[in-house]
């Protein structure tokens, strides 16, 4: 088999920036309650930024390439996407 043939490796995208760990999994759970595994990623630790100051409390909302449209259609609180 050759390289094209392969399968390509999966991406995880950033579809939503929440402003804070509590909106982060409010729409973590409005995701996954849709059957969208989703991650949250943020450069500090909670407990240290409770809120976002210049981007430091930010928690982006990461899921597969493959349904970011659905995310982000679900997010946006068009039904059931």
């Amino acid at each position: 088999m050759s390289k094209s043939g392969m399968n390509k490796p999966k991406k995880m995208m950033a579809v939503y920036r929440a402003v804070g760990e509590a909106e982060a999994r409010i729409i973590k759970g409005i995701l996954e309650s849709h059957g969208i595994t989703c991650f949250l990623k943020s450069n500090a630790a909670p407990s240290v930024h409770m809120f976002a100051v210049d981007g430091m409390g930010e928690v982006k909302i990461m899921v597969w390439e493959g349904v970011a449209g659905k995310a982000r259609a679900l997010i946006a609180g068009e039904g059931n996407a």
